[in-house]
């Protein structure tokens, strides 16, 4: 008690310098660095999951690599509640066979971006759905909804020749203000329902499923189940481009008469983020298998091609000389290998990466997790460096030596090729999801089982003297 009360009052009045006298006093820290090899190589991804609100349509070339990549998708079609989709019936001018009708209808692609030569000439084949996928389920790439059965049999298919840059409007319509460049697929031959009632087009389909059955049109699940399960877009062939499908329309034109008033307007239902879009891409397996062999290097491909996977030395990291002492850092650099190819499509590195535990690749995504710097980090392309920096993967290490033993994978980590959405609340940015990178993406990275320059893991430690 006495000893207690000596070091009480014998205490400084501030403690400004508490930092300092510690380290002054004999209790200083002790620094000290090390760096350690980490063995790095390709792995095919396989499949990814498909959890992304843009289309991919097309087939393209890596120039580099000589890569094929195939893109299909399918959308289904978004209802708003409480909204009345078509006029009053007694107010449409339409008329087919003695009753209500569509002049016409069909489908609008809107495309954000794309990849590749816009004037190749494409053909792609739109498919009706025969029932809707299950929400709530995860899909991946590698799930084709024509080999699993969700094809209708007798439904509606429609065959389009399309390139990028719309050539069958005018020059001064594809640079209006305000244009948005897109392609469209008529819809116009009879349709057959599944009761056998067959209508001059889909969109007196429609409307007339919109005045017998309302109830059908409540809500997008309610369209699905009972009016259009949704499409499915296949590329048919051509070579040379793939669009950026960022919306698709499906669009009903009829004529009207009411308040005096004559005119044409349309009922549009669209594929947006508040339902199921899939996208199916299709890798050429043999070059894939064949860049996984090359060990000179490691690859990183997208969508779904190619990661790269990397073996921590774990232990040798916290034993030896530094059995006792505490990891202040970890950082990793990945130094990215520049493209041979001369070709103006030459693929673009991935804009970020991340890093993650190899067993959590899969429960990461389907969790909508995001990065949190404990056991899965971010790192971001520097043109500058032509690298990727991992700044601090402390964590992860010290995660990996808890968890040594319990699988196969313990000390290995997966990199993975990510876009990422950044919300901003109260003048505060924080990023809001991590999602699989869906683009055309291609690099190769140093490393791999036979390169002259290892990939090195920089520690620093710290103890108490």
């Amino acid at each position: 008690m006495a000893l207690a009360a000596l070091t009480l009052f014998s205490c400084d009045d501030t403690t400004d310098t508490i930092g300092q006298s510690l380290i002054e006093n004999g209790d200083a820290i002790e620094i000290a660095t090390d760096s350690f090899i980490v063995s790095t190589r390709s792995v095919i991804a396989d499949s990814v999951l498909s959890r992304n609100v843009t289309g991919y349509l097309g087939k393209i070339r890596d120039p580099e690599t000589g890569a094929y990549v195939t893109g299909d998708f399918m959308t289904q079609f978004h209802v708003v509640e409480g909204y009345d989709t078509f006029m009053k019936r007694d107010s449409i001018m339409s008329k087919w066979n003695g009753d209500i009708s569509a002049d016409s209808c069909e489908l609008i692609f809107q495309y954000s971006s794309f990849y590749g030569d816009s004037l190749a000439s494409m053909n792609a084949r739109v498919y009706e759905m025969d029932k809707p996928m299950t929400e709530g389920l995860n899909y991946y790439t590698n799930f084709n909804p024509m080999t699993e059965g969700f094809i209708r049999k007798n439904g509606f298919v429609a065959d389009k020749a399309y390139s990028i840059v719309n050539l069958s409007l005018p020059t001064s319509d594809r640079y209006a203000s305000g244009y948005i460049p897109y392609f469209s697929v008529p819809l116009n031959d009879p349709y057959t329902d599944k009761n056998g009632v067959t209508y001059n087009n889909f969109g007196t389909y429609l409307m007339r499923q919109y005045y017998e059955h309302p109830e059908y049109f409540k809500n997008s699940v309610a369209f699905a189940n009972h009016v259009l399960p949704g499409v499915f877009i296949k590329y048919e062939s051509g070579l040379g481009s793939m669009a950026y499908i960022s919306s698709v329309r499906l669009l009903t034109y009829y004529k009207y008469h009411q308040n005096d008033s004559t005119g044409e307007v349309y009922a549009a239902f669209d594929g947006t983020e508040e339902v199921l879009q899939t996208s199916t891409i299709t890798n050429d397996a043999g070059t894939l298998n064949r860049l996984v062999s090359d060990n000179s290097c490691t690859y990183l491909k997208t969508p779904a091609g190619i990661f790269t996977e990397v073996t921590f030395p774990v232990n040798e990291i916290l034993s030896g000389n530094h059995t006792n002492d505490s990891i202040s850092s970890a950082r990793l650099v990945l130094q990215r290998i520049n493209s041979e190819s001369t070709s103006q499509y030459a693929l673009e590195p991935p804009t970020q990466l991340l890093l993650l535990p190899k067993d959590s690749l899969y429960t990461f995504f389907e969790n909508e997790e995001i990065n949190d710097n404990r056991s899965s980090y971010l790192a971001s392309y520097s043109s500058t460096d032509n690298t990727y920096t991992f700044n601090n993967i402390s964590g992860l290490i010290r995660l990996m030596k808890r968890n040594e033993g319990k699988s196969a994978n313990w000390n290995k980590a997966i990199v993975v090729p990510v876009s990422t959405t950044t919300t901003t609340v109260n003048s505060t940015s924080y990023i809001s999801s991590v999602v699989h990178d869906m683009s055309l993406t291609s690099t190769r990275l140093v490393g791999g089982s036979e390169t002259t320059r290892p990939v090195r893991l920089t520690v620093i430690y710290s103890k108490f003297k």
